[in-house]
């Protein structure tokens, strides 16, 4: 994805706000290779994802490739898919210096090779957290992710929200009470997930079907099981317990997800955020207890804005120490981009102040030194370096995003002020040099705090 520079500033803030919150709730930055070697991205994946993975090879390698006649096979590396993998790679490499529960976030890109179109791109940014624990990791902190997750969505302001939960055990217990065991509960789930798309009676003919078999009772319990939603705190817990008695395994997702609704309780996130979803899986290999995704309340049809959840063992292919942990992932470009197609982001004032203004060759020194004034006063500042009409040095500014232009005529270099032109509110004033920095601080500070509303 390319922007434009105020739209690139637009992306670059979001990404700061949702540093900003990972930090604030403990997590500390990690950064990984771009490449690893493409047996350590691979050991956890199937054709599909070998198909999306971009191998690296140098010129080098191919010549003595060549000189030598070749030889077929994999790539030494490869660009990363995700963030997960090399996260795992990470953790059982630094496993001894690392402080267990090892709470990292991470935002970098990673790369697919998938085809490109409208909003899906082959490099794009993720925005993960995880928390990772040593041979144990308390229930806890799976209530303790979503709490970041509306942290980091209600400073982004892109509109109402909701997490939705469900649990995998909470599943799996229940598609053992229904008989089904296996590699069949992959199957029936993924019928399950085309509900929205095929409508209830294909799915109940495909369920009923040679390759599945199920009664009209297992079909129906299924059906109502995977329309289970809640509104409100005290209407989740409610819906858990009338789910009735299930297998042991059952029962422990329950008490989980039911402690993980109390717990966000405590901690303050508004019942508005949260919701069970029976529906949700997230893929019935990989996770293995609570379940999460988010989607905004007005457009339902952008899907998940930020999913994950517990899996029991991170990095079991590269260490035999056993790594449980939670997570979640934004993919905030794709999120970005539709967010921007929705009108639900803004283009972006530039990260410019001020532009002074150059009205003539012989007030530059003075621009210059105003200029540095400005900065050391904590504002970003332009200069113009080569003059041209005033009009023309406004118009810039503005196609800019630029808010204050400061200009020094004879008048003004005769009275020790500056006349400064607010763009946002069409106002022009005159201060004091001594009192300029101070001064467009304050303004480009209220205008931030009432959204540009009066002075």
């Amino acid at each position: 994805m390319e922007l434009l520079p105020r739209d690139q500033i637009a992306f670059q803030r979001m990404l700061d706000t949702i540093r900003q919150v990972f930090e604030r709730f403990g997590f500390l930055p990690v950064e990984t290779p771009v490449m690893e070697l493409s047996e350590v991205l691979l050991t956890k994946s199937g054709g599909e994802t070998e198909r999306q993975v971009y191998f690296v090879q140098s010129t080098g390698a191919l010549g003595k490739s060549a000189e030598s006649g070749g030889g077929e096979g994999l790539p030494e590396l490869a660009l990363r898919f995700d963030l997960t993998v090399p996260l795992a790679r990470y953790v059982a490499e630094h496993e001894h210096d690392l402080a267990f529960p090892f709470r990292r976030y991470q935002m970098q890109r990673v790369y697919r090779g998938e085809r490109a179109q409208r909003g899906r791109f082959r490099e794009f940014y993720q925005c993960d957290i995880d928390v990772v624990g040593k041979d144990a990791l308390s229930p806890r902190f799976d209530a303790e992710v979503p709490a970041v997750i509306a942290a980091v969505f209600e400073r982004l302001a892109i509109g109402e929200f909701t997490i939705q939960l469900n649990h995998r055990k909470l599943l799996r217990g229940f598609f053992e009470g229904q008989g089904i065991e296996g590699e069949a509960q992959f199957a029936v789930l993924r019928e399950l997930d085309k509900l929205d798309k095929r409508g209830e009676d294909a799915v109940r003919a495909t369920l009923a079907g040679d390759g599945f078999g199920l009664s009209d009772e297992v079909i129906g319990r299924l059906m109502a099981f995977s329309k289970v939603r809640s509104q409100g705190h005290a209407d989740a817990l409610a819906k858990l317990h009338s789910l009735g008695t299930g297998t042991p395994l059952f029962e422990e997702g329950r008490d989980e997800l039911r402690a993980i609704l109390v717990q966000l309780q405590a901690l303050g996130v508004a019942e508005s955020r949260y919701a069970l979803n029976l529906s949700i899986a997230r893929g019935l290999d990989y996770y293995t207890g609570v379940v999460y995704e988010t989607t905004l309340d007005a457009y339902p049809q952008i899907g998940s804005i930020c999913s994950g959840g517990r899996y029991e063992n991170l990095a079991g292919h590269y260490t035999r120490s056993k790594l449980p942990g939670v997570g979640i992932s934004i993919g905030l470009t794709r999120l970005f981009f539709q967010l921007k197609d929705a009108g639900l982001v803004d283009t972006a004032e530039s990260s410019v102040d001020v532009l002074v203004a150059l009205l003539d060759d012989a007030g530059l020194a003075h621009a210059l030194g105003l200029s540095q004034r400005l900065r050391a006063g904590g504002l970003n500042v332009e200069t113009q370096l080569e003059p041209r009409k005033l009009a023309k040095q406004l118009q810039y500014a503005d196609k800019a995003g630029i808010r204050f232009v400061v200009m020094r005529g004879e008048d003004e270099a005769s009275r020790g002020v500056v006349a400064v032109k607010d763009l946002r509110r069409g106002e022009q004033f005159e201060v004091s040099e001594a009192e300029l920095a101070s001064i467009l601080q304050v303004e480009r500070e209220q205008l931030r705090t009432t959204g540009g509303h009066g002075r």
